[in-house]
């Protein structure tokens, strides 16, 4: 199978709207709807006002952070070279972990304004977080990037980008275990009574252990390539330090609750 899917969705009155920012915008409104659902259940704690305004803080922490994470992490030099390539989001390029900062910082920010515990607004989001991600990794496969490895197995598919061979479509494993995956683990784990910093500490850990192990099968950016021993990448550097967060989140969590 080749992967080659107009990256343009359609257009409307001269301006071209890509599969890639309408792959955001599902998120967005996916997180919206979810965290409706949680706030209008008793006890929650939480409006529908402020959900609303969660919303607007986390998609900016997003956009903002993951946009200038991807800069930062992987693609500086291009930047230097032509500073505008920082707002065309369109074309690709959001770095999950720079994303990540970003929520975290809206948060804070958000917390301050309701007066609400800090690691309390982080573990209602995680929940909320997983089908935008799975989301934005079916835009990265309709823009024929993030390619994997070559491969003979049957799902293998050839991107026309990377040249005729067929490869692992690693974008897709990302949405099913950074989508779908995660997602059924932190909305079940979190439709019961945790003690606060648990959900964070659960997003983090699996998070980090399937980015880390699908980082195997995916290639390195070409102008970065793999940082040591033949195998190790940039994505799973920046992991590391997520998967210890959130063990550490765990361990606070539950020993603070016993």
């Amino acid at each position: 199978m080749i992967v080659d899917i107009d990256p343009v969705a359609f257009s409307l009155f001269g301006l071209k709207v890509h599969w890639y920012g309408l792959m955001y915008l599902i998120g967005f409104l996916t997180a919206w709807k979810l965290g409706r659902m949680r706030a209008a259940q008793p006890d929650s704690g939480w409006t529908g006002q402020q959900m609303d305004d969660l919303l607007f803080y986390g998609g900016l922490g997003v956009i903002l952070g993951g946009r200038m994470g991807y800069v930062l992490f992987y693609n500086f030099s291009s930047f230097i070279s032509d500073p505008l390539m920082l707002l065309r989001i369109w074309q690709g390029g959001m770095s999950f972990h720079g994303g990540l900062i970003g929520v975290m910082v809206a948060c804070w920010l958000f917390s301050r304004k309701y007066n609400k515990q800090y690691f309390a607004v982080v573990d209602f989001t995680a929940p909320l977080v997983p089908i935008g991600l799975g989301a934005g990794r079916i835009g990265n496969y309709i823009n024929a990037e993030l390619w994997g490895k070559p491969t003979d197995l049957p799902w293998g598919m050839i991107f026309p980008p990377a040249g005729p061979l067929s490869r692992h479509p690693t974008p897709l494993y990302e949405a099913l275990l950074e989508g779908l995956v995660l997602f059924a683990i932190l909305w079940v784990f979190s439709s019961k009574s945790r003690p606060v910093m648990a959900v964070s500490g659960v997003f983090a850990v699996f998070y980090s252990i399937f980015r880390f192990t699908v980082e195997f099968w995916r290639l390195p950016d070409a102008h970065l390539g793999y940082l040591a021993w033949d195998w190790l990448t940039m994505g799973q550097i920046l992991s590391l330090p997520l998967l210890m967060v959130g063990i550490t989140l765990l361990w606070l969590a539950y020993r603070h609750k016993n």
